[in-house]
Parts: structure tokens; C-alpha cells; sequence
């Protein structure tokens, strides 16, 4: 009995050092994931687990500002409560470097809370290369390839079940989706996706990432540059434009535009709340809540 009182002090200590030492395993692993955009680049891609032929994975990368604070939390709700049956979807938004002070400490709670940011190496702009690091970083940034990837602004409301079902029969190689320009074409192959929400298949985001043809046209509106690039390089021999499904909110761009409709995949230019206001309302996005 008197042994036993004997080892009692040596256990309180190596209980206290074994609790310290697996708080500290916890906080580290907790960080860890908590950053795989900002951490070093990987270059072990790993697929992202497809369940069956049919089933596809989508990165959704929102090119936005970092002042656009109250824009992105609202985003956050938009895309929160949708999901997909027939996709693995995440949504994740796109700066360049984080070069004031308050951004660093504000977007850097936004990053621990949401994990949702991608931080790119480049000086803000909007039709200066933006949307070129933007696919020519994932390669090397990103844990997983997606099966496609797709530039969206943040100013379109983008529904992912008809987004996803618009897809699901559509090739997995050489793809080049969206709304084709001009707004009265159906043909799309005669310009390029606007640059409201267009995506391509990983394979054009690799393509993108090694050739030299997009390093040369970086300067002009992105989304014809991207036309570009594809056209000269001889790509996306596959491509489908998403129309009447994709368009311009009702009476903000002329042929672009067009009432409202059931067979919605996207609406562009929503820079009002009465806009936002009428779009979720027109799709019933809270009826869920019955009480309401």
C-alpha cells in the first residue's frame, strides 16, 4: 500500500505531459486543415472520389474583390443551402494577394471559419491576367482535380441541381461550357462563353497551365481571351452553350436578357438587392420553411 502512494506523484505528471502533448496534436492537425490553399503547393493530385459514371466532381471559383465582404457572406448562404445529387460541388472564392493590413487579419478569419478562400499569386484586376492565374494555378495549388472547373462572378446566381444535370450527360474531356457571345447566337463555337460563369474540363486547366499561348494574351476582357487562347490552340473541340437556361437578369442587356424561367442555370448581372430579391423569391428558395 505504501509503494502505491509512492508512484502517485510520478503519474500526475505524465498524465499532465500526455494531455499537453495531445492538445498540441489536435490545435496542429486542426490548422493544418484548416489551410490547404495558403499552405505549399502539391503537386500529388489525387481524383476526387466519383461514386458511379455518372457522377462528377466541380470547382466553382468566384473571382471577387476582398472589400467585397457582405457580397461573399451572402454568397456563402446562396450556395450554402444548395446541394446536388449528381455532383460533388465546392464553391470557393478567388483574390489575388492580400497586400492591406485589415485584409490580412479580416479574410483571415473568414479562412479559419469557412474555408473557402483561394489566395492567388497576382495583383488585383479584373481583364489582367486574373482569370489566367487563376486556371493555370490550380495544378499545383490544389490537393484534388475536379473534373471541371468553372469562373464565375459574383454578381450571377448560379442553381447547382439544374447546373449539374445540364452536365451529367456532357464529355469529361476538351469541354468548354457556358452562354456563347453574341447574345443572339446558339452556336457555340462562333466566339467564346461570357465570362459570367463559363467551365472547362480539367484537361484545359492543365493545358492552360503548361502552354505558352495564354502567357501572350493576358491583357483584354478575360473571357474573350480565354476564347482565344482555346481557338488558337486547337482546343475544346467540345461545347455546349446553356441557353435560354443561362442569361442577363430582365432588362439589363438587351438580347442577353429575357424574363425569368423555370429551366434557370444561371442569371447574370445582379448588382441590386431588389434584383436578388426578385430572383430567390422567383425560384422559392426558402420553401423549405413552411412557416413561411
Amino acid at each position: 500500500m505504501q509503494r502505491n502512494w509512492l508512484i502517485l506523484p510520478l503519474i500526475f505528471p505524465l498524465l499532465a505531459l500526455s494531455s499537453f502533448f495531445f492538445f498540441f496534436f489536435f490545435i496542429f492537425l486542426n490548422v493544418h486543415l484548416k489551410f490547404p490553399f495558403i499552405s505549399s503547393p502539391s503537386n500529388n493530385l489525387t481524383i476526387i472520389h466519383q461514386t458511379n459514371q455518372s457522377h462528377f466532381s466541380l470547382l466553382i471559383g468566384i473571382l471577387t474583390r476582398p472589400d467585397n465582404y457582405d457580397r461573399r457572406h451572402f454568397l456563402r448562404l446562396v450556395y450554402g443551402i444548395q446541394s446536388s445529387s449528381s455532383a460533388t460541388i465546392h464553391v470557393k472564392f478567388i483574390f489575388c494577394n492580400l497586400n492591406k493590413p485589415q485584409h490580412r487579419i479580416f479574410i483571415g478569419l473568414e479562412i479559419l471559419r469557412f474555408n473557402d478562400i483561394i489566395i492567388l499569386n497576382c495583383t488585383e484586376n479584373m481583364n489582367g491576367g486574373k482569370t489566367y492565374t487563376y486556371f493555370s494555378s490550380l495544378p499545383t495549388i490544389l490537393a484534388a482535380k475536379y473534373d471541371y472547373v468553372m469562373k464565375a462572378d459574383d454578381d450571377v446566381f448560379i442553381r447547382l441541381e439544374p447546373l449539374a444535370l445540364s452536365l451529367r450527360m456532357l464529355p469529361r474531356f476538351d469541354l468548354y461550357y457556358g452562354f456563347v457571345i453574341p447574345c443572339s447566337s446558339q452556336n457555340p463555337f462562333v466566339e467564346y462563353m461570357s465570362g459570367m460563369g463559363f467551365l472547362v474540363s480539367w484537361d484545359i486547366v492543365e493545358w492552360i497551365s503548361r502552354s505558352e499561348i495564354p502567357k501572350t494574351r493576358l491583357f483584354g476582357p478575360e473571357d474573350k481571351m480565354v476564347g482565344e487562347w482555346l481557338k488558337i490552340g486547337r482546343k475544346a473541340k467540345n461545347r455546349y452553350t446553356e441557353k435560354p437556361g443561362m442569361y442577363d437578369y430582365p432588362g439589363t442587356n438587351g438580347k442577353c436578357s429575357h424574363e425569368l424561367i423555370k429551366e434557370t442555370v444561371a442569371v447574370h448581372r445582379l448588382k441590386r438587392w431588389d434584383q436578388w430579391l426578385h430572383v430567390l423569391d422567383f425560384f422559392n428558395v426558402t420553401r423549405e420553411l413552411k412557416a413561411f
